[in-house]
């Protein structure tokens, strides 16, 4: 939990930029007189539009003529279908509704234990677990002792080094491919750069009590935008994750 936070809500904070990080690059629908259309941007991929729009990967393949392995370029338009996309053509007070997507994971469609091998992030007990319950905590904090070893839950690209978003401390995000992030807070030194890549078990930090009265590690792990349980996908504590 972030004690003593002085803003109003920085779980709102962070998941705005988790949110920003993930769909950096991403663009919305419009419509045409052939039907909604896409239009590509940089670090899309026909995944990510297909999420976007409620349009199947195969339906978008087959809609644009686009055979395996999918490549897709800037500034394309992508013809689209699907839920979503239908309600993006309707018409309200003469306007076409633009496409919204949502993010927000329910719990049945979280990622399958074993997707990933998650390492844990710090040694020490849990002394908060994760919670569902509106302002609970989204993630986990583990107890330790200053200047003890902060690493990296999988590989990947640090995305974000700071502590601009107050109640969080020394705070580090890292992109894990097109769908996770893992966020550790509270922490006393950063030993990572914005952008900098990094293997699962790296030392990237050292646990503090940046933004928090205690010293602990605040570990989250987010699957498109929403927190889910990382004690659900780490291993038994003490022991190696199966390769």
């Amino acid at each position: 939990m972030f004690a003593g936070s002085p803003t109003k809500n920085p779980v709102s904070a962070l998941f705005c930029l988790i949110l920003a990080l993930l769909l950096a690059g991403c663009a919305g629908s419009q419509s045409s007189d052939s039907g909604p259309v896409y239009t590509v941007k940089r670090g899309d991929t026909l995944y990510r539009i297909a999420r976007s729009t409620g349009t199947s990967v195969k339906e978008l393949a087959r809609l644009n003529n686009i055979s395996a392995p999918y490549t897709i370029e800037v500034g394309q338009k992508l013809k689209v279908s699907g839920a979503t996309a239908k309600k993006s053509s309707s018409k309200s007070s003469g306007k076409t509704a633009a496409v919204t997507p949502s993010y927000a994971v329910p719990k049945s469609s979280w990622p399958p234990v074993g997707q990933r091998c998650w390492v844990w992030p710090a040694s020490g007990k849990v002394v908060i677990p994760y919670s569902t319950s509106e302002g609970g905590n989204k993630g986990i904090d583990i107890a330790g002792t200053r200047g003890a070893p902060v690493y990296a839950s999988d590989a990947g690209k640090v995305v974000y080094v700071g502590n601009q978003l107050r109640g969080y401390g020394n705070l580090i995000m890292i992109k894990h491919g097109e769908d996770y992030i893992t966020a550790y807070a509270h922490n006393d030194s950063l030993l990572v750069n914005n952008g900098q890549n990094v293997k699962a078990g790296q030392k990237i930090a050292t646990m503090g009590s940046t933004g928090s009265n205690t010293v602990a590690l605040h570990f989250q792990i987010r699957y498109r935008a929403t927190a889910i349980d990382p004690v659900r996908y780490l291993p038994a504590q003490g022991s190696k994750p199966k390769s």
